[in-house]
């Protein structure tokens, strides 16, 4: 009876899923902190074996081949890079990290799910409307066939907290000037997205000056802009999201369809405000909102 037993105990041991046991092949796009640190936190959550490969260390490295070789049980993608790589790949499941505008990216494969970087435009202009309480319009210049969806999302988010959105679109980086000189005037802040045709090298330039010469301050989607010059971001925590993004690949390991974990947007979010900014465009801050961010004198 007694070995009866224990022979049953092995089969079901054997039978049960084994995070441990199973591959986890983590794609990284290159190697910056940001990425690095999601990457720790997916390991700080995930007991399963992580082979990280950087992309942009590996010429001419065929994504598809090695994961046929590697045959791993998930693929973590960190940054759009890795993730266009390996988007085709369809029969394992595939969790993405540190992508921006992932819908840009994505298509509707089933094998697909992960956290995205982008923080809810409602939250953005709640934050914005707490720092500066007389905020009444704002510009949002957008390509909309970059960030059409998210723009509208912005617009709606306006209304619903009695700002008025002043949306200009525009097709190519050459229009971000004449965009943004005809909202002069008209707008008490504008609202730079994450659309690749507005954020460009030479379009930030030109933004962050214009705000500074014309008092428009200017809400953003990285900490990076506001130490150039914008006015507040509300940015993503990249170790907090890596340990969300692990939580989706412990779910999937234990045996959860990858069509059932749900794609997340973050859940921690960081506020950066430029005080120095501030002073230059003769605004006076919420003391009570500063309290809540970093703040950069």
């Amino acid at each position: 009876m007694t070995r009866r037993i224990l022979l049953i105990l092995v089969i079901t041991l054997l039978a049960a899923p084994c995070e441990a046991a199973q591959k986890i092949l983590a794609l990284q796009s290159v190697r910056v902190v940001p990425y690095e640190e999601a990457l720790r936190g997916v390991r700080s959550v995930v007991s399963g074996t992580v082979k990280r490969v950087v992309i942009s260390e590996m010429e001419g490295v065929d994504v598809a081949r090695m994961v046929r070789d590697e045959r791993p049980d998930v693929i973590l993608a960190i940054g759009a890079e890795a993730l266009a790589r390996v988007k085709r790949v369809k029969d394992t499941p595939i969790v993405y990290l540190m992508v921006l505008d992932p819908q840009s990216t994505l298509t509707s494969g089933e094998n697909l799910t992960g956290v995205s970087m982008n923080v809810p435009p409602e939250r953005q202009l709640a934050a914005l409307q707490s720092l500066m309480p007389r905020l009444r319009k704002i510009g949002i210049p957008y390509n909309p066939s970059r960030s059409g969806i998210l723009a509208r999302k912005a617009q709606a988010a306006a209304r619903s907290l009695g700002i008025e959105p002043v949306a200009r679109e525009l097709r190519s980086a050459r229009d971000v000037v004449p965009v943004a000189e005809g909202m002069k005037g008209e707008v008490d802040a504008l609202w730079m997205l994450p659309d690749t045709t507005v954020v460009t090298p030479e379009s930030i330039e030109f933004l962050l000056l214009f705000s500074l010469t014309n008092r428009i301050p200017i809400l953003t989607f990285s900490d990076k802009y506001v130490q150039m010059g914008a006015i507040m971001a509300l940015d993503i925590d990249p170790y907090d999201l890596g340990r969300q993004g692990g939580d989706l690949v412990r779910r999937i390991l234990s045996g959860t369809p990858v069509e059932q974990v749900q794609r997340a947007e973050p859940r921690s979010i960081v506020m950066t405000v430029n005080a120095k900014v501030a002073r230059k465009l003769g605004l006076t801050l919420s003391e009570e909102a500063l309290g809540r961010a970093r703040v950069i004198r």
